[in-house]
């Protein structure tokens, strides 16, 4: 198992276990850390023969970094501490450009405002991924809304499907709102 070295450029790719994790949980069949067996998941038939060939949840995820929301694991801590390399397209290699901005987003009614993190990003998808479609690299430029994240758009491409569900609103709303910016309706 390789580690990850910033700036090494580890060749890397959404890992088939985070889809599969993904699914699971966008289905809501993981609970605490205990995984159901495939063949009791509702996802998987349990009379297909190709079923025995395919890892146990409990074996494939129970050995990663814990996570207390969606499929139980922290991708982030995973790649970080080399259990998973992810490369950053499908097909192909591209180069590493990890980017380490953060973007604030404070038109968020009375809710704090949304921090998003390039880096965790940019470390998992070449930017290529997002830009220009579904994101415009022009900031402020893309109409998102959480309606429309809810919808599986913008951020819920990914959020509530392979990444955190779209239940742990503190962890993308999570600048506080100072006496200056006051609530917005």
């Amino acid at each position: 198992m390789s580690k990850h070295h910033p700036g090494a450029g580890p060749t890397r790719a959404i890992p088939r276990l985070a889809v599969i994790a993904g699914a699971i949980t966008a289905s809501g069949l993981l609970q605490a850390g205990n995984w159901l067996a495939l063949k009791d998941d509702g996802v998987h038939d349990p009379h297909n023969p190709g079923l025995k060939v395919l890892q146990a949840p409990q074996e494939a995820l129970s050995q990663l970094p814990p996570d207390s929301a969606g499929n139980k694991v922290d991708w982030i801590a995973a790649m970080n501490s080399g259990y998973i390399t992810p490369r950053s397209a499908l097909v192909g290699d591209r180069p590493v450009r990890i980017l380490d901005t953060d973007i604030i987003m404070d038109r968020t009614g009375s809710l704090p405002g949304v921090r998003f993190p390039h880096k965790p990003h940019t470390q998992w998808l070449d930017c290529g991924n997002c830009h220009e479609k579904p994101f415009a690299s022009k900031l402020g430029a893309t109409p998102i809304s959480m309606n429309a994240i809810l919808q599986g758009e913008y951020c819920g491409i990914c959020h509530g499907a392979v990444a955190f569900p779209l239940t742990e609103c503190d962890r993308c709303h999570s600048v506080p709102r100072g006496p200056a910016q006051g609530k917005r309706p």
